[in-house]
């Protein structure tokens, strides 16, 4: 079995009160800030997604790294792709994709507008994110989409920086958040939930935790949660090693680590096997 092995538990990262400084609390960006006092329309590009503006309102936001509206609508049956295609292709010019799904009967005004607002705080976290690149606005471009349901951008970053702050308080290190993920070897096998077993089938030692969500249907800040929890119980780690683990090996990591039963024979052997 290909793991990355631990004899003791993780050593948890020293919480300092210059690093929660840094976390910043008094605001994330202040471009966003200014454009929602002049009350602008436009997109503002950042290093790691978009934001879009109406009046001064954020409408939408997309990230590389959180999934997209389509793939959490039709994920799980929700929304057809041929009715997200037909929307596109005749209300996409209009700026009205949003209310034709509704109006042709693809999807509820109340789906929609719950997958929307989850889309858009899921991408707006990694947009936000500290980046080493100036933002830049465009003034009056106007999103495909249309409006769902504008969020202030106060309330968007009360809540991206609510969301920073739990990740640190459920694991502080950052690392397996864009880390390839391997299975680690934990002193106790951990109760986990019926979502981070779904996340820890697919860590293979290639994948990182936004592709896992993308993969998944699930909104990429749920699977770090998860990711950062089973990173704190030692049940994953970032994957330093050149070759993943094949197939048959993390197929029986899995196995291992979700039966308490198999755990438990293999220690008995290796206790036989030390006399």
């Amino acid at each position: 079995m290909t793991a990355v092995r631990m004899t003791e538990p993780p050593r948890l990262p020293v919480r300092s009160k210059v690093a929660a400084g840094e976390r910043g609390w008094g605001g994330v960006s202040p471009m966003l800030t200014r454009l929602a006092a002049e009350r602008a329309t436009g997109v503002l590009v950042r290093e790691r997604g978009t934001l879009h503006l109406a009046d001064g309102l954020v409408v939408h936001a997309e990230s590389p790294y959180a999934p997209g509206l389509d793939t959490l609508l039709m994920a799980h049956g929700t929304l057809s792709p041929e009715a997200w295609h037909q929307a596109r292709a005749e209300a996409g010019e209009t700026h009205r994709v949003g209310r034709h799904l509704v109006d042709s009967g693809g999807v509820s005004a109340g789906a929609l507008e719950v997958c929307h607002l989850a889309a858009l705080y899921d991408a707006a976290y990694f947009a936000l994110a500290p980046s080493s690149a100036p933002g830049r606005f465009r003034y009056g471009a106007v999103h495909w989409l249309g409006p769902v349901h504008p969020v202030p951008v106060a309330a968007l970053e009360r809540e991206t920086l609510r969301r920073r702050d739990l990740l640190h308080r459920i694991w502080p290190d950052p690392a397996a958040d864009e880390a390839p993920l391997a299975r680690a070897d934990p002193v106790a096998t951990p109760a986990l939930t019926r979502r981070q077993r779904t996340v820890l089938a697919q860590v293979n030692g290639v994948s990182r935790a936004t592709e896992i969500a993308r993969a998944l249907g699930h909104l990429a800040f749920h699977t770090l949660v998860d990711v950062r929890r089973l990173a704190a119980a030692g049940v994953v780690a970032p994957h330093t090693g050149r070759e993943p683990p094949s197939g048959d090996e993390t197929s029986a990591a899995t196995a291992e680590l979700l039966d308490p039963h198999i755990t438990l024979l293999k220690r008995l052997r290796d206790a036989l096997e030390a006399l």
